[in-house]
């Protein structure tokens, strides 16, 4: 199956658990894949025939940005969602949410959740 990919988008979110994180917010970072069938794409030569990227990340941009939630699981099912019901021909679709920030003592690079949808529409 083909793969557009969307790697390390950077956003500033209110999602967490704590106050703190909902009133000072942090960094949080997206990947995902989506499994689409690109020959069509690929022999038009023609937008129409894809997924456009600009107009998932405008849709990833405005959840993490505008919503709030809890958990990071919780913001990942969101973005499935909104990405799958926009753009029905995604077969499926992974999102990986990183938050290198969270308010945990310790040493690491990042906190983060991977989930995987299929589209059953």
């Amino acid at each position: 199956m083909d793969k557009i990919k969307l790697k390390n988008l950077g956003f500033y979110g209110y999602h967490g658990v704590l106050p703190e994180e909902n009133s000072l917010g942090q960094k949080f970072f997206v990947d995902i894949d989506m499994y689409v069938d690109l020959k069509a794409a690929g022999a038009s030569d023609d937008v129409a025939d894809t997924v456009n990227y600009a107009e998932v990340y405008n849709i990833v941009k405005d959840i993490v940005e505008n919503r709030r939630f809890k958990l990071i699981e919780a913001l990942a099912e969101n973005i499935a969602d909104h990405i799958i019901e926009e753009f029905p021909v995604i077969e499926e679709i992974v999102i990986n949410i990183r938050k290198p920030e969270a308010p945990v003592r310790g040493i690491y690079d990042y906190f983060g959740v991977e989930i995987r949808r299929r589209n059953n529409g």
